[in-house]
């Protein structure tokens, strides 16, 4: 019998796995080499992922495909589950099928809950979405996930726990419900670590910018970031475009970025700031920074310390007649 903290590191594992094949940025099918999730195809040229419109009020119908490419039958679960983006790095990721779902994954309805696919074969199913009255306009985002019933047997970190794993995959749901859209960006909580060597000029200098990244809209954005500083005087110490950000960065989310600045200063003061924009918004942020190598601050604070019983010494000196 599994203990429940194995039980609970089996669910954590399946939906890490289930992430790293959803998290996929290319526009195809998503697959894990076993199976696939996609649109069914409509005739026309397959489409990558579900681009669907609807108003309040009203229900939409598709249909989704599980295609088995392995040689014995699979059996799955499939249902529909909301997005969001990870706080580790801002990914694509999807709700667990017992969380709780406000969006996609509470309106989409498979006709079958479960399903069976032969070796070698697929099987579409119709599905509904049906978008309350009360709904928020902008997107919504979310995916049609296929859970394996199956559960692999695995080895827990010590490599004496056995734990279960499942796999999913989904195929990603894009909706975007009538309504007034309104895109907006920030850029939020900037802070500053600075990591010197104990004598400059012996070993890098470096710091950690971190920052959250926060879509205040009700669409998705594509963020580009920039980031800048200055010293003293004004002088222009580092600009240059920002490589780790979400390729989506999906309605009402916040994402907790850190970025390494190499080579910065070790005798300075100054300012950094991120500027973020997307369709047509944009948002920035800063924070001040005084760099001053470690030997110095070091001379500094005894001389700190030293000048008060310096005062009360000069004070209280004997005077000679």
């Amino acid at each position: 019998m599994r203990k429940p903290s194995a039980l609970l590191l089996a669910a954590v594992l399946a939906w890490l796995t289930a992430l790293g094949w959803l998290g996929a940025p290319a526009a195809r099918a998503a697959d894990n080499g076993n199976w696939s999730v996609f649109p069914a195809s409509t005739g026309a040229a397959q489409r990558p992922y579900f681009y669907l419109s609807a108003d309040p009020g009203t229900t939409l119908d598709d249909r989704v495909t599980v295609a088995n490419k392995t040689a014995t039958p699979l059996s799955f679960r499939l249902y529909g589950a909301d997005a969001y983006n990870t706080e580790r790095d801002g990914g694509f990721a999807v709700r667990t099928e017992k969380e709780r779902q406000t969006g996609v994954g509470a309106w989409a309805k498979p006709d079958r809950a479960t399903l069976t696919v032969p070796a070698h074969s697929s099987v579409t199913v119709p599905f509904t979405i049906t978008v309350p009255p009360d709904a928020e306009p902008g997107d919504h985002v979310g995916a049609l996930v296929a859970l394996d019933d199956r559960v692999a047997r695995g080895s827990g970190a010590d490599g004496k726990v056995a734990v279960g794993i499942q796999q999913a995959v989904g195929a990603r749901v894009y909706l975007r419900v009538g309504g007034p859209t309104v895109p907006a960006l920030a850029v939020e909580d900037v802070s500053l670590s600075q990591h010197r060597p104990l004598v400059p000029g012996l070993g890098e200098s470096r710091a950690e910018i971190t920052y959250t990244l926060h879509n205040r809209g009700n669409v998705t954005l594509n963020p580009k970031v920039d980031l800048s500083a200055t010293g003293l005087f004004g002088r222009t110490l580092l600009s240059r475009g920002v490589a780790k950000v979400p390729s989506e960065l999906l309605p009402g989310e916040r994402v907790t970025l850190t970025e390494v600045w190499r080579g910065a200063p070790q005798l300075d003061w100054g300012d950094v700031r991120l500027r973020a924009s997307a369709r047509d918004v944009e948002g920035s942020a800063g924070a001040s920074f005084l760099a001053l190598p470690w030997l110095a601050a070091a001379i500094l604070l005894a001389a700190a310390l030293s000048y008060p019983a310096y005062r009360t010494l000069r004070h209280h000196k004997p005077t000679h007649p």
